[in-house]
């Protein structure tokens, strides 16, 4: 009966007509995009689209950007709560006004009953937004019902009587769109109007320009929904320079933003148009929302199944799972295989499920992970009573929309919880997340494809108020000397010397760690306070201060039941307030070693090594000319060897172009850096205190880059040579084609990919290498092993040189995962290689070789630390070699 019904529907589209006109625009090239969604047990202002939206516009060219918004307010909308649930919120751009009674009489007034109608209010002249050059299409609002007696017509005359009304009535206003779309835009030369959504509970506005200018034009800055998505649209396919090219396109109940391209868009659409659906806007990012609907709707597919549709699970992957998801799964890639979208791309979808009253927040990758993305999780409010999870295309757009959303709540804290990345087409996360809403009780619930559930930090107390308190200009100092009020001492686990210089800050850690374990907030906010204002101009104080807050930010302790999140917030504050005290460069200072620059200012020759220049990112543009990164480079040029940039969102390119032989050049990095940070270095040495972002430290050829967090995609692409640390996990694709000699330590572990075509000849005589430890720090800063040190198929695949050294105790990395590489004998030689780097890296980040590398108890994890004697290295750490005869190897030796 089921399958009837869905022929029915089908045949039902046999009345549509394929466009009349137009081919895929010949001219728009590839590129990528910006994409954010985020949703929230509140609702969220559309103002709190803006800050990212704006960060991204180096992903974009003002040629199409959009928004939408799931989960409405009523009230805002002047509709009932009965209405809003019930209705089909229609909203049709009119880009030529007049024609507009003509739609109404045809597509709205003869096929709905209208139970309320507006125009979309907006400025008044919308050139007074900046850089807005095309005037946005005037936009009419109707919440409408289908007529019954044509409702009933349609079901009888097509067989849908089985059908529920309700799924009837989904068809007709799907088809009742079709035909609208055809009429007044796809098959006329002038494009007159089009509709944007027509979903329950679901609007989605678009223009051409930024995604940001649609807030500002359309008004929507105070406008409430759970969920956001916004898009910046580069060139991919389609009618780029159009309103209705751009994102997000629908479903009915959906809408779907993409970053990306597809290499089969043709075939995806004559797969489409063969069950009698006909692309209209030309672009790839609507035959993927077309296959959602299509799956999801008409065949009943569960999310899992659309899931696999899109992004199929292969090779290794598909050989774990278990028998009775591989017969299903191979039925579904059997029948849509030919419709599964091919190349790079991530999608973000925010859906409403009208009938259970949930709001879905999803985000898939391809299987080949050729896209960036990043997911988030966070608790906020009293007891954490509220939840906020996040996707984006880069991690600094994550952060400025929980930054701008401090803004109107205190209580959420600008870091999140918990950030992640997906692995494409895989057995374990499958490649997608998603967020559900359920609105009647307000929980946020976050799983993975297969109903793997993603929890929050949920057992640690948030700070709700102190980190969005602290002031940019310090009281008086108390009498109180800084760590004698109620502060206990003494006490708790303390770092050794944590590779810190001086007595002194080794003392400032070892207090405040004590402070975080056993105190409360407000004792450890006034203790960071009478740190920061104790500095005063004393140079060697106040280089110490900067060691101690930059210690607590860069390492994993015990929190005490305290969130980590909440303590990075605080310290962030704190050190962008101490930063922020440094005398501006256009001033003289002869106490204080450190000149504070900001945009605009002049950067003057210097003579002293021992002077650090500290750059105030804020304000400066994503890149180019008058790029942060341009202005280290003048800097240098002008005899500046130090360096430290804080306040970045996502700003890129830092470190490049310094040139050859930049050796003795330190940059320190705080915030959110952008991508391509520590590209082409040739010397000098690049700290990234926090996460860093994708295409980090592509063809570096010397120098040191250290990673106080996890790190994208596409890291060391290319790469010649440097030694770098990374504290956790590195996203897909690290090291691919690197040659020469890079080394590098991985202490998490790689989502797959890892040293794909990797060249670097041999490391025991002067080539390259990667150790992967497979180990995270919990929540409360115990060292644990991860499940695997490698979950992906793809190790070191078609490698013809170098090495990774893989810490694996339990040889739970198998053959199998190796395409042209081997397991090869791991000697006294090869530790006395590694030995050095691994030394630096506990250094760095506190993971003992003694307590922690070898050691291991051979228990499932999580475990509580490694335990027991230390082993022999040979027993704890593997060695893969490419599997090359002597020719080949000697040719990548020389290279």
């Amino acid at each position: 009966m089921k399958d009837q019904m869905i022929k029915n529907i089908l045949n039902s589209r046999k009345n549509f007509l394929p466009r009349l006109s137009g081919s895929l625009n010949p001219d728009a090239a590839e590129g990528g995009c910006g994409v954010i969604g985020f949703i929230s047990t509140e609702k969220i202002k559309g103002k709190h689209v803006l800050q990212a939206s704006e960060q991204m516009h180096n992903r974009g060219n003002g040629k199409g950007g959009g928004i939408a918004a799931v989960g409405l307010d009523a009230e805002q909308l002047g509709v009932s709560e009965e209405i809003l649930q019930n209705d089909y919120l229609l909203q049709i751009a009119y880009l030529d006004r007049n024609v507009r009674p003509t739609v109404e009489k045809e597509f709205v007034l003869s096929k709905f009953d209208v139970h309320h109608q507006t125009v979309l209010p907006t400025i008044k002249d919308y050139r007074e937004i900046k850089g807005l050059e095309i005037k946005p299409p005037e936009v009419c609002r109707y919440f409408v019902r289908v007529k019954p007696a044509l409702l009933k017509e349609f079901g009888e005359k097509f067989e849908l009587r089985c059908s529920s009304e309700r799924s009837i009535e989904d068809e007709f206003v799907y088809q009742n769109t079709y035909q609208l779309n055809h009429k007044f835009y796809a098959s006329l030369g002038e494009k007159r109007a089009f509709v944007l959504s027509h979903g329950r509970n679901l609007l989605v506005l678009k223009i051409v320009g930024y995604a940001e200018e649609v807030v500002k034009y359309y008004q929507l800055e105070n406008f409430k929904a759970h969920l956001w998505i916004s898009h910046q649209r580069y060139p991919t396919k389609g009618r780029v320079w159009h309103p209705g090219g751009a994102h997000p396109f629908i479903g009915l109940n959906e809408a779907l933003i993409h970053n990306g391209d597809f290499a089969n868009y043709y075939a995806v659409s004559e797969y489409l148009k063969q069950r009698g659906i006909y692309p209209l806007f030309l672009t790839d990012t609507e035959v993927a929302v077309l296959l959602v609907d299509l799956w999801n709707r008409i065949y009943g597919y569960p999310l899992e199944y659309i899931i696999e549709a899109l992004a199929p699970t292969t090779e290794r992957d598909f050989d774990l799972l278990p028998p009775a998801k591989q017969k299903i799964y191979r039925a579904i890639q059997s029948s849509h295989i030919h419709g599964s979208p091919d190349g790079p791309w991530f999608f973000i979808i925010g859906r409403t499920l009208p009938e259970t009253k949930q709001v879905q927040l999803i985000g898939i990758t391809d299987t080949s992970m050729l896209r960036p993305q990043v997911f988030a999780l966070s608790n906020w409010g009293n007891d954490a009573q509220h939840q906020i999870g996040l996707i984006g295309s880069e991690k600094q757009a994550i952060d400025a929309t929980l930054s701008s959303l401090t803004e109107d709540y205190p209580d959420i804290c600008p870091v999140a919880d918990k950030y992640w990345n997906a692995r494409g087409g895989s057995h374990t996360d499958g490649g997608s997340f998603i967020y559900t809403l359920d609105q009647s009780k307000q929980v946020l619930t976050c799983a993975d494809k297969f109903g793997k559930k993603v929890e929050s930090v949920s057992d640690a107390k948030p700070e709700v108020t102190l980190f969005n308190q602290v002031a940019g200009t310090f009281p008086a100092r108390d009498p109180v000397p800084p760590w004698r009020d109620g502060v206990p001492t003494g006490r708790g686990r303390f770092p050794s010397d944590g590779g810190l210089k001086t007595s002194a800050t080794l003392t400032n850690v070892k207090t405040l760690q004590t402070i975080i374990q056993e105190s409360d907030y407000p004792i450890l906010s006034k203790a960071l306070d009478n740190l920061v204002r104790s500095a005063g101009e004393d140079g060697l104080q106040f280089t110490e201060t900067i060691e101690t807050l930059t210690w607590l930010r860069d390492r994993f302790y015990p929190t005490g039941g305290k969130k980590r999140s909440s303590i990075l917030a605080m310290i962030d504050k704190y050190l962008v307030n101490l930063f922020q005290s440094i005398p501006e460069i256009k001033k003289t200072n002869k106490k204080l070693p450190y000149l504070l620059a900001m945009q605009g200012d002049k950067i003057n020759k210097n003579t002293s090594e021992k002077e650090t220049l500290v750059i105030q990112a804020t304000g400066f543009p994503p890149e180019g000319d008058d790029g942060v990164s341009r202005i280290i480079v003048e800097a240098y040029k002008n005899g500046w060897k130090k360096f430290i940039v804080f306040g970045l969102t996502g700003q890129r390119f830092c470190g490049c172009g310094l040139g050859a032989d930049s050796d003795g050049v330190q940059i320190d990095l705080y915030g959110s850096s952008g991508d391509y940070t520590a590209s082409g270095l040739d010397g000098a040495e690049i700290y990234i205190h926090n996460s860093a972002q994708d295409q980090i430290g592509q063809i570096l050829k010397r120098g040191k880059l250290v990673i106080f967090g996890h790190v994208g995609q596409t890291f060391m692409y290319g790469a010649k040579g440097g030694e770098v640390y990374v504290l956790g996990n590195a996203a897909g694709r690290p090291l691919i084609n690197g040659v020469g000699k890079p080394r590098v330590i991985i202490n998490g572990t790689c989502l797959d990919y890892l040293a794909e075509s990797f060249m670097a000849g041999d490391p025991l005589k002067g080539g390259g290498f990667a150790i992967l430890n497979g180990l995270r720090f919990n929540d409360n800063g115990i060292l644990e092993e991860l499940e695997t040190p490698y979950p992906g198929g793809n190790l070191f695949s078609l490698a013809t040189g170098g090495a990774i050294y893989v810490r694996d105790p339990d040889r739970k990395v198998d053959q199998t995962q190796l395409h042209g590489g081997q397991f090869v004998p791991f000697t006294n030689d090869d530790w006395q290689l590694i030995k050095p780097y691994l030394e630096e890296n506990e250094r760095l980040f506190g993971i003992s070789i003694k307590e922690h590398l070898l050691k291991a108890n051979g228990q499932s994890p999580p475990m509580a630390g490694p335990a027991g004697p230390a082993k022999k290295p040979e027993e704890i750490y593997r060695k893969i070699r490419p599997a090359l005869g002597e020719v080949m190897q000697t040719f990548t030796e020389d290279m």
